[in-house]
């Protein structure tokens, strides 16, 4: 039970945030202006700081052995959800058929993942959070260079997109911690990087409510598709974990893998989807639908799928 309330409780801060921007930018607050400006430093400022501090001062390889795999982990998670994404999206109505793919197979990889499991256990919160940043190292790479392959005839990888801010973050820190250089690191810079990185998880939340505020606007009129948002919600939040569950059962990797394993699962789309769909051409409102709909079903789901996961792993 403390599994189900905890997560309970991480995915309502996280939905109170979102209301905070949708609110901000009702009242003019928070601009599609501001939300522009912001949205890097969030994503390309704040986070790489969040997990570069992270992994500095929490990561021990001694006693995480088992690190370097965790991005073989993450691999055989993504071929698995994109088999289930493309099999999945049959049953979507086929003028949307793409903007229900992308969807399912984007998750929010660190956000959501980040706020439940730092809430989970005092204990062993941190090395949960290293196997977070590890495991989605390739996340953002993967996804900026990918997407259009969905959604467009554009099939050009972006090299400049390869190196995101997250991946070069992760990818200093951990040499860094292996051969105990960052020790070298004077103090005050620690302190800058870890401010700006407490500021991320706050900001993103409270930008997808901005960004939702402007969608809701934008789609007056249009109407909710009922249906095809509820094949989504029970297919992302309800068959997606149960069987990456099923997959882990038969694995059994270590707890702190099968953990952040099923939580990738059990996780709504990535909040950019709408972003990158209306990006190159598509349906921005039923993406959005999508989302929020997957979102805010997730206050019941994910807590329940996380209290199963305990039960049954």
């Amino acid at each position: 039970m403390d599994v189900f309330l905890v997560t309970l409780e991480s995915i309502s801060v996280l939905i109170g945030m979102t209301i905070i921007g949708y609110y901000l930018n009702k009242r003019g607050i928070l601009s599609s202006n501001t939300l522009s400006l912001l949205s890097p430093l969030a994503l390309e400022v704040s986070l790489p700081c969040l997990i570069f501090h992270t992994i500095i001062t929490n990561f021990k390889p001694d006693e995480t052995p088992e690190w370097w795999i965790l991005p073989l982990w993450w691999l055989l998670f993504t071929l698995i959800a994109l088999i289930l994404s493309l099999t999945s999206s049959l049953v979507a109505r086929r003028d949307i058929r793409r903007e229900f793919t992308v969807s399912l197979f984007y998750q929010n990889a660190i956000f959501i993942p980040l706020a439940i499991l730092t809430n989970l256990s005092s204990s062993n919160s941190t090395l949960y959070l290293v196997t977070l940043f590890i495991f989605t190292m390739f996340y953002g790479a993967f996804f900026f260079n990918t997407y259009p392959f969905f959604l467009s005839k554009r099939k050009k990888i972006d090299i400049k997109k390869i190196f995101h801010p997250v991946l070069v973050s992760t990818l200093i820190a951990i040499p860094l911690r292996l051969f105990n250089l960052h020790v070298y690191i004077p103090g005050f810079i620690k302190i800058i990087i870890d401010l700006l990185g407490r500021i991320s998880m706050p900001l993103i939340m409270i930008l997808i409510g901005g960004y939702i505020a402007i969608d809701l606007k934008n789609n007056k009129g249009k109407g909710f598709d009922l249906i095809e948002v509820s094949k989504f919600v029970i297919i992302k939040n309800i068959i997606f974990p149960l069987v990456f569950l099923l997959v882990l059962l038969v694995l059994h990797p270590p707890y702190h893998i099968a953990l952040v394993f099923l939580l990738q699962a059990a996780i709504p789309p990535v909040s950019a989807i709408p972003i990158v769909v209306e990006r190159e051409g598509g349906d921005r409102y039923i993406a959005n639908q999508f989302l929020v709909s997957s979102f805010v079903s997730s206050i019941v789901s994910l807590p329940l799928i996380m209290m199963i996961f305990t039960m049954v792993y």
